[in-house]
């Protein structure tokens, strides 16, 4: 074990699969010499050298596009998108070519790329460097969405990523790239999609989150405790493919559900959660669930910290919810 921020556990995470194997390679803006805006690669360049540590022109289309080439002859690249709200000039190659390519050759071609890359606000970022917009890729057949919030699952969800044949869209919580730090297992550790990880078990109010927010409902629910409410927490760490079971078990355990993320409300995550709790879960339920989520606005420069789920709005909601009729 090592203790890390979370940051250091994708360099861990980005150094072991290189090592481990020759077919494994970065590129992006700045990922080499530079070591990557916020130097999630530094180091890989010096160890590996320019073959597969590759920096690439300004263009986003042109990354994806020839990670797609590369997969196909069988490599294993590890695109990086400096931020999120980057990525759409690329959006034609992920959702018309990347995320294809498996279904339409029967198999034969499953085209696997990483494609990583920070999101989310929290670091006065503006609006051209805080968007939260993973359900753009949710709603995408063929791809796999994974967001980690600890140093632990960093590692171990990229290395998954690492060795799965899907596509898979890693997103990063730049905001707890250095404030969360945590023991990391040494070697190959994996952690398994579709498994969401139980962060505190409670019975009166189920809160489910993922990323950045997590940290802010440990801290809420310890605010719940102190007022006799005992929320029970689940880190979905992977969107795609989503633990169905685990949060459905919980919401008939407690019968009270909210949902906390920072993006958009309208057609964000949340909604897909609510949707299957209405579905399985309908009966179970004691309360309306709740959603704690950014505005339907583009993402404001001076007034981020209205914009952002807080633990004081998260324990409102919880609060609400747990006391209703």
């Amino acid at each position: 074990m090592t203790e890390l921020t979370l940051v250091q556990a994708i360099n861990r995470g980005l150094h072991e699969a290189m090592e481990a194997d020759d077919d494994v390679l970065v590129l992006g803006e700045d990922v080499g010499v530079n070591g990557g805006v916020f130097r999630a690669t530094e180091g890989l360049y010096k160890a590996f050298g320019a073959d597969r540590v590759i920096d690439t022109p300004l263009s986003e289309t042109g990354i994806v596009g020839t990670a797609i080439g590369m997969a196909l002859y069988g490599l294993k690249p590890i695109a990086e998108i400096q931020f999120l709200d980057f990525i759409y000039p690329a959006f034609d190659q992920i959702v018309s070519e990347l995320a294809k390519f498996r279904y339409r050759s029967g198999g034969q071609y499953p085209c696997h790329v990483v494609i990583r890359s920070p999101y989310g606000g929290g670091i006065k970022g503006g609006l051209y460097h805080s968007q939260s917009t993973e359900a753009y890729f949710c709603h995408t057949a063929g791809l796999k969405v994974v967001i980690p919030s600890t140093p632990a699952d960093a590692k171990g969800l990229l290395l998954t990523a690492v060795h799965d044949e899907d596509p898979v869209i890693f997103l990063e919580p730049k905001r707890i790239y250095r404030s969360v730090s945590g023991e990391v297992p040494d070697g190959d550790h994996r952690v398994p999609f579709g498994r969401a990880r139980l962060v505190r078990e409670g019975s009166d109010v189920s809160i489910f989150a993922y990323g950045a927010m997590i940290p802010l409902v440990e801290s809420a629910s310890e605010a719940l405790a102190k007022e006799g409410i005992s929320a029970e927490v689940l880190d979905l760490r992977t969107l795609v493919p989503l633990d169905e079971a685990a949060i459905v078990a919980s919401a008939e355990k407690t019968g009270r559900v909210v949902i906390v993320h920072e993006a958009a409300r309208t057609a964000g995550f949340g909604a897909e959660i609510a949707a299957l709790l209405s579905e399985k879960a309908f009966y179970s339920l004691k309360a309306p669930i709740a959603r704690v989520t950014g505005y339907d606005t583009p993402f404001p420069y001076a007034l981020e910290h209205l914009y952002l789920p807080t633990a004081d709005t998260i324990v409102r909601a919880a609060r609400s919810t747990a006391r209703a009729a």
